[in-house]
């Protein structure tokens, strides 16, 4: 099965806040917030949602694709990721502009607020899979420029090619409609349970209409693990206990990596969806969305202290 992950291609700005963001809410001011947060700490790492997918089924040991735009920066990083194991091929080098950008503050809590500018993103909804990824098995559809998102759906409707729909932070972006378009016929439905909850509001759809449009569900739920549902069976996926928490920053990523390297493996659904849930861990525990790494064997051992794979997992060791 060949898996082509489509989103943004961004640098990271990671920025930590030593307080709670809510102490600075003033009630009955939210219409007229002014807030400047003073932070600790501030790291550039590599991120962008697709090469975080990416990165995290090469340490499993599948050799995804990335399709996507990037800047004239990206030399480096493309040189890095092909080390890794990742397909680069079919990222388009957008000469003058500069790779996405990502800025986002964390406090005590693991509150977030973020911002991300776009730079060679934008470009990204030139590219077709007819040119540049024609043997694609299943995609998934990452946040990525607005436009390209939906091309995208579109594209892999009409060409049947089996997609996974992930809007996470765009969830914010897309209007009820574009969110029921983009959803629709997609093999999986990926959010977290906000997103969850912002999407059925924007659609005004419930929960079973949401079902009808799509083939799977996956809501991750942070520390409560996540929840799955396939062909109408339920699963809940318990969270793999972090040796510490770093930041929070591209867990979803790692979740849905490691969830596609079992699917391309064929193993069974709570095995897949668990080895989502450790992939995630890895990343909490790093400051960083790809600064952490394991080998095949190294993820198994571990996956194993807390659960329970019936052998299932062999199949990444061979």
């Amino acid at each position: 099965m060949k898996i082509v992950v489509t989103g943004s291609i961004a640098y990271d700005y990671i920025m930590s806040f030593p307080g709670r963001f809510t102490d600075s809410f003033v009630d009955g001011q939210m219409h007229n917030v002014s807030l400047s947060f003073l932070v600790d700490s501030l790291n550039r790492q590599r991120g962008g949602t697709a090469p975080n997918i990416a990165y995290t089924m090469a340490l499993l040991g599948g050799r995804p694709t990335i399709m996507a735009t990037a800047g004239q920066d990206f030399g480096e990083y493309r040189a890095w990721l092909e080390e890794q194991g990742v397909d680069t091929s079919a990222i388009v080098d957008i000469e003058d502009d500069f790779c996405a950008s990502f800025f986002v503050n964390t406090d005590q809590e693991q509150n977030q607020i973020a911002s991300f500018y776009t730079g060679a993103m934008a470009h990204a909804g030139k590219l077709t899979f007819a040119k540049h990824a024609a043997d694609a098995d299943l995609v998934i559809i990452s946040p990525n420029a607005p436009d390209a998102m939906q091309k995208y759906a579109e594209e892999c409707r009409q060409s049947g090619i089996p997609f996974i729909y992930d809007p996470s932070q765009q969830a914010a972006r897309f209007s009820g409609e574009e969110l029921r378009q983009g959803l629709e016929g997609c093999a999986m439905l990926t959010v977290n349970e906000y997103e969850y909850t912002l999407i059925q509001e924007k659609t005004r759809l419930s929960e079973a209409e949401i079902m009808e449009r799509i083939g799977a569900l996956l809501v991750t739920k942070a520390e409560d693990g996540a929840w799955l549902v396939v062909d109408g069976q339920e699963y809940h996926i318990p969270p793999a206990p972090p040796q510490q928490v770093a930041d929070p920053t591209g867990a979803g990523d790692a979740f849905r990596g490691g969830l596609m390297r079992g699917m391309q493996l064929g193993l069974p659904w709570e095995v897949a969806g668990r080895m989502g849930a450790l992939a995630a861990t890895y990343v909490l525990e790093q400051l960083g969305t790809q600064k952490h790494h394991y080998t095949p064997a190294d993820f198994v051992a571990r996956y194993r202290k807390y659960f329970d794979d019936e052998g299932a997992l062999d199949a990444l060791l061979t």
